[in-house]
């Protein structure tokens, strides 16, 4: 019996063991900070290198002729950092635009991922205008 607890104990500890080494690898590897551009820009120097995702919003587009080559400010409470970028960007992508880029941070310069822009479109999150305190849709009667 009590062979057969110290089996069940020990199973227990290595299967633990394996699945915390599996869980920690899988999440350094996907891991990012989210931070705004102003935290970043704030004191830069301890996430050079580091994978971030940085929100702010687009400034001064520029596309290199005939390519996917993107450079761009991203902006918010008075800082900004320029960010490079090569491929394919969303619709939504376009001056003033909120954003939200994944990549790493070197100098003064952001080095945005692959597929690593997302452009909020405020449009989607505005309130519905309202006629008499009930929106505009249900004073109506069309649901």
């Amino acid at each position: 019996m009590r062979g057969k607890a110290i089996k069940i104990g020990l199973t227990t500890v290595v299967l633990g063991v394996a699945f915390g080494a599996l869980l920690w690898t899988t999440m350094a590897d996907g891991a990012a900070y989210y931070l705004h551009v102003d935290e970043v820009m704030a004191e830069p120097e301890p996430l050079y290198g580091k994978r971030l995702q940085v929100h702010g919003f687009a400034h001064d587009i520029k596309v290199r002729p005939k390519s996917m080559e993107y450079r761009f400010d991203i902006r918010n409470n008075g800082y900004s950092v320029r960010a490079e970028y090569t491929g394919i960007v969303p619709d939504t992508f376009q001056n003033d635009s909120e954003v939200v880029v994944t990549g790493r941070l070197d100098g003064d310069t952001f080095h945005v991922e692959p597929d690593g822009i997302m452009a909020k479109c405020p449009s989607k999150y505005e309130a519905k205008p309202t006629v008499g305190g009930a929106p505009a849709d249900l004073a109506s009667g069309v649901n």
